[in-house]
């Protein structure tokens, strides 16, 4: 184990010291093997219907999908053949706006069985508010791993603004409190949030490192969620420091021989920029969540 990490940090470091571009290249020596990270499609902006979504995913060689959860046994059934047609694996998402606690435990608490109902290979959670209070987003945790050790599906907790784990130093709290604590890693958000690329949240963000159960692998920096494109080279410093933290969660997989999933997640605008008046995207997110597909690929799974 010592020298694997001490292969794969020399590798980064060189790595690190070379031209930003071409990207995939340099990457190469951080590679663990194909079997060690499974790929999962957003539809989150995809213009087609779920046929169309499930038939591009595959084509474009995802092992599978994450949408958000159906409500009703007409569209649990389209999702369940439409997976099933195209041998695609399955991971849910789910969340609500409510504004108060009841209103929004209860919405919470039932669709969290419809998304078990459909057994995924995990559950992604939009859980809570950010102004909830510390005793209502724990009851809403709690809830979340009592039906984890009941069905055996993990539930993971998104690092998503607005929500329980919206802040680095907020969510360090709720790991400290709850060692089955896990979360979809959505680092993107942190960056935004703290207006910093988190060199002053080092340890909560070492504890959320890992903690991480899935990877939204989506790149923000220090004044928005989302850079433009994952090719621009005057983002490649907090392309980088991405990477970093993803090495260290796929290393830590390998190192005991688990599985990670991992969802590309560039979203259409407002995430997405846009051009000023005509608002038209200046890139395409399916063609972006490809390229970091392609990247992942290269750096972890040649």
């Amino acid at each position: 184990m010592t020298k694997r990490r001490t292969f794969l940090h020399n590798g980064a470091t060189l790595a690190a010291s070379m031209p930003f571009l071409p990207f995939l290249d340099k990457f190469k020596s951080q590679s663990i093997g194909k079997n060690r990270v499974n790929i999962y499609a957003t539809n989150w902006g995809f213009k087609g219907d779920l046929d169309e979504f499930c038939s591009k995913a595959k084509e474009n060689g995802y092992t599978g999908i994450e949408i958000w959860t159906p409500h009703n046994p007409k569209s649990k059934k389209a999702l369940i053949d439409a997976i099933t047609k195209y041998d695609l694996r399955l991971g849910l998402l789910f969340g609500n706006s409510n504004n108060s606690f009841d209103s929004h435990f209860s919405t919470f608490t039932s669709t969290l069985q419809n998304a078990l109902d459909l057994k995924p290979d995990f559950i992604n959670c939009h859980s809570g508010r950010d102004y909830f209070s510390f005793d209502e987003n724990c009851k809403i945790i709690e809830f979340t791993l009592d039906k984890q050790n009941s069905s055996g599906i993990p539930i993971y907790h998104e690092t998503h603004r607005a929500r329980i784990l919206f802040a680095a130093h907020i969510a360090r709290q709720f790991l400290e409190k709850y060692n089955d604590l896990h979360v979809t890693l959505d680092i993107s958000h942190w960056c935004c949030v703290h207006g910093s690329h988190l060199g002053d949240q080092e340890e909560a963000v070492k504890l959320a490192l890992s903690r991480t159960g899935h990877v939204h692998s989506r790149v923000g920096f220090n004044q928005g969620p989302q850079v433009p494109n994952v090719d621009d080279p005057q983002y490649q410093d907090i392309i980088k420091t991405h990477f970093g933290w993803w090495d260290d969660v796929v290393n830590d997989y390998a190192d005991n021989e688990k599985v990670l999933t991992m969802t590309t997640e560039f979203g259409p605008p407002p995430y997405m920029w846009t051009k000023a008046f005509d608002g038209s995207p200046v890139a395409d997110n399916w063609e972006v969540n490809l390229k970091m597909k392609e990247l992942w690929e290269q750096r972890y799974m040649l």
